[in-house]
């Protein structure tokens, strides 16, 4: 995870439409779903709107006392409900314990959760987050929970579940309020298990689109100053250009350009085709194309050819505009990025993508790393230090160490390797013969 302390470096002009919005929401104890595509942004958004001093007085409200409570489900090992809960009450009372509130406000919301961390109770640990709400609240504090990830728990959660998130916000007399992040809308998500009685907890949505210009600049800022880039003019502007305000694009093409530097090999006439073909980047367009439906697919390959888009597809592809994967300007309609539009290339057939049983550079990396440990189970925190080194700060996602491992998979099969990639749920992957 980048350090927040990157984020309140920002000036408060950063994505002020998106922080107006939610700003908004809040003030009225709203609570909000911001989606986005992946890795577009959305926690370097709010990192920004969490850490950034002067949020609330621009923003939200001057003369309340709001109290910010972030709560990353990256960080839950177990995809089930109880270790949801205790993450939730862990989050809060370290809010709390780092918040200007008594020392008696404290010691109560302490005591309430280690009860809940001695118990290992469900419905203890949900009565002890209630009254610590309560007490919060009491104290002339407005709460609000920033479930940051929430799609990755959405699929074991059920109508109970919803049930008690609702619960929490009635007795806190409507002053609590949620900030849920997710890459699909959560009633998409979570189907048939989500009554429509608990819709309204989830009705105010803010898509987070790629940033604009102005905010990708401020972006570029920082990352130039921590990888001592001193490019500018044109080598800038490609960048920008290049990414479409795709954040994680834009911190990986920095990371490829920084790596060229050192070996002098930047020619800006090749810039986009160096970073386009870096197997990072196309990994990460894959987990965007992979995260869409087959529908939204044939969509924007159908755009990526320049045909005509009905009514029809418009409305059932609604996700790809409200996202801003496709922007509307002056009659057509266009793919955000040139590095996602290259991609479509491949999956339209214009370019070859040649299936080798060699392995790629992250293949290889990866290979080594396991046979080194064979028949020993490597966790996803050291796959990602010895694999993504130079990115473990972006923060590497689930979705492609599993798609390296599927890809070594294949290959070791490919080449009749007695070796085979295991993965060993909820611990992470080995290499055994």
């Amino acid at each position: 995870m980048m350090d927040s302390m990157i984020e309140t470096e920002y000036p408060l002009s950063f994505r002020k439409k998106e922080a107006k919005e939610l700003g908004e929401h809040l003030k009225l104890r709203h609570s909000v779903e911001l989606v986005g595509t992946k890795r577009v942004g959305i926690s370097d958004f709010l990192r920004f709107f969490l850490y950034r001093r002067g949020i609330v007085q621009k923003y939200i409200e001057r003369r309340e006392f709001h109290l910010f409570i972030s709560v990353d489900l990256n960080d839950l090992v177990e995809l089930e409900i109880f270790p949801f809960w205790i993450l939730t009450f862990k989050r809060i009372n370290d809010a709390v314990q780092a918040a200007a509130v008594s020392e008696k406000l404290k010691r109560e919301i302490n005591l309430l959760f280690l009860d809940s961390i001695q118990e290992r109770d469900t419905f203890l640990t949900l009565e002890n987050i209630r009254q610590a709400i309560s007490k919060i609240v009491k104290a002339k504090i407005t709460p609000t929970i920033f479930l940051i990830r929430f799609d990755r728990i959405v699929n074991v959660c059920d109508s109970q579940f919803f049930s008690n998130l609702e619960g929490l916000v009635d007795s806190s007399g409507r002053k609590l309020a949620y900030v849920f992040t997710s890459f699909r809308k959560i009633d998409e998500m979570a189907g048939e298990k989500l009554s429509r009685n608990f819709l309204h907890v989830f009705q105010n949505i803010i898509f987070i689109k790629p940033a604009d210009k102005k905010s990708t600049k401020i972006i570029f800022g920082t990352f130039k100053k921590r990888y001592k880039i001193r490019q500018k003019g044109r080598v800038v502007r490609k960048l920008i250009e290049i990414c479409g305000g795709h954040v994680q694009y834009l911190h990986l093409a920095i990371i490829i350009l920084s790596q060229n530097i050192k070996l002098q090999k930047v020619d800006p006439s090749e810039l986009f085709e160096i970073i386009c073909r870096d197997e990072r980047i196309v990994l990460q367009s894959e987990e965007i194309w992979e995260s869409l439906d087959k529908n939204e697919q044939s969509i924007l390959l159908n755009i990526h050819n320049r045909d005509d888009i009905s009514n029809e597809e418009k409305e059932t592809g609604r996700y790809l505009w409200d996202t801003g994967m496709v922007h509307h300007l002056d009659g057509e309609n266009y793919i955000f990025s040139p590095l996602f539009e290259s991609f479509l290339e491949i999956k339209s057939g214009e370019k070859e993508l040649k299936e080798l049983t060699d392995f790629t550079k992250k293949e290889n990396d990866l290979y080594s790393f396991l046979m080194g440990n064979l028949d020993k189970v490597c966790e996803r925190e050291k796959i990602i230090e010895a694999v993504w080194p130079e990115s473990a700060e972006l923060g590497v996602s689930d979705w492609t160490i599993d798609r390296l491992v599927a890809r070594l998979r294949e290959k070791l099969k490919n080449q009749k390797s007695k070796y085979q990639a295991i993965t060993v749920k909820t611990r992470g992957f080995k290499l055994t013969s």
